[in-house]
């Protein structure tokens, strides 16, 4: 069954620490305040499934103090970060967590990052979640520097006794999206934007790529990456989305897939104001209050339930049974997938899910761009 993000699940009942680096000078004394107020919440570990805890309400057996490190655009950035703090909420509601959220701030260095999961494992928070493959090595450090404490990474695989690896098919999702704008597109000719020119996009833009192919063997697919790393602000940019965006419209694209971050929602202006189709990514976005202007140009998204990632594992070590280690979360797991919000894919809907259904049988392996 597909679980579509709730966008009324993007706004806390607390208020978001964002720490900058003009504010890591005072990083030592919120620890200290942070130590004084808050009690680890430790158990042991041992596994993370992609259905363990999906739908479930258990309480937990003891009120766990959360924290969660976002990346660049954090709560309220209509995606990626959203969806983790969906799954959050869900934690909250379900399992009684409270909960402690941070965010990453533009161009800020690893240092920085190590300091934001520092403070949040010296302040008694126990799990730590770290949102976005950029906390890769701030995480690996500062998990050794904290052996009692359970972390968990969303997209990327650093390994550590300590540290579970919340990963995704992308490129399983996409592939369906690809199928959608393929069959939709009047000009045989659709678009993919990347945020950032990393191995973790290629997963989709492969994906869309194979998909659109499958569907219409000659489509032409322009590709446009908005930033290279070090420089990550194509995940927080949605001026440099929109620019993007009106170039593939403008050669000729009539449907613009993105996997950009907070970038998206300049792909959706962009794709407004010519009279065209985009598609979505992580969160069902045309479902979102925040899109709400755009999103009778939004077809379909690509699903990335990053909610349902973060629930599990939190599931799981309140009931003492999380492990370290990589949980996959693909199409046969439900962990992608792709929305139908506004109906405008519905007349292509059964073709979409012969290719799910292939891909998931294993008929059609996708490819990853590695």
């Amino acid at each position: 069954m597909r679980r579509e993000l709730d966008g009324g699940d993007t706004e806390g009942e607390f208020t978001l620490l964002r720490i900058n680096a003009s504010k890591l000078a005072a990083v030592t004394a919120v620890g200290a305040m942070l130590m004084a107020v808050s009690a680890c919440g430790g158990s042991d570990n041992t596994a993370a499934s992609p259905s363990a805890g999906a739908g479930s309400s258990a309480p937990a057996a003891a009120k766990a103090k959360v924290g969660l490190a976002y990346d660049i655009g954090g709560r309220g950035d209509g995606s990626f970060n959203d969806a983790a703090a969906a799954g959050l909420d869900k934690a909250k509601s379900d399992l009684g967590v409270d909960a402690k959220e941070l965010e990453a701030t533009q161009g800020e260095t690893d240092a920085q990052k190590e300091e934001r999961l520092r403070l949040l494992a010296s302040g008694g928070y126990n799990p730590v979640i770290a949102v976005g493959f950029a906390y890769s090595a701030p995480l690996g450090k500062v998990a050794k520097e904290f052996p009692d404490v359970k972390f968990a990474i969303v997209d990327d695989a650093v390994e550590g006794p300590n540290i579970s690896n919340l990963l995704f098919a992308e490129e399983q999702g996409s592939f369906l999206v690809g199928v959608a704008a393929a069959l939709k597109s009047k000009k045989g000719n659709v678009g993919f934007v990347g945020g950032v020119d990393v191995p973790l996009i290629h997963k989709f833009e492969a994906g869309f790529e194979a998909g659109a192919k499958a569907a219409k063997p000659d489509i032409k697919i322009q590709k446009k990456y908005l930033t290279q790393p070090p420089d990550f602000s194509g995940f927080g940019d949605p001026a440099k989305g929109k620019t993007a965006a009106e170039g593939m419209y403008d050669g000729g694209a009539d449907v613009v897939y993105q996997a950009a971050g907070g970038s998206g929602g300049g792909v959706f202006e962009a794709a407004k104001a010519a009279k065209a189709m985009a598609i979505g990514v992580d969160s069902d976005q045309a479902a979102l209050p925040a899109y709400a202007e755009v999103k009778d140009v939004i077809i379909t998204s690509m699903l990335k339930k990053v909610d349902v990632a973060v629930f599990d594992f939190l599931t799981n070590f309140t009931g003492g049974t999380v492990k370290a280690g990589q949980t996959i979360y693909d199409l046969k797991a439900g962990g992608v997938d792709y929305s139908t919000t506004g109906g405008k894919i519905d007349d292509i809907k059964s073709q979409i899910d012969e290719y799910k259904q292939k891909i998931i049988g294993g008929e059609i392996t996708v490819p990853t761009g590695a």
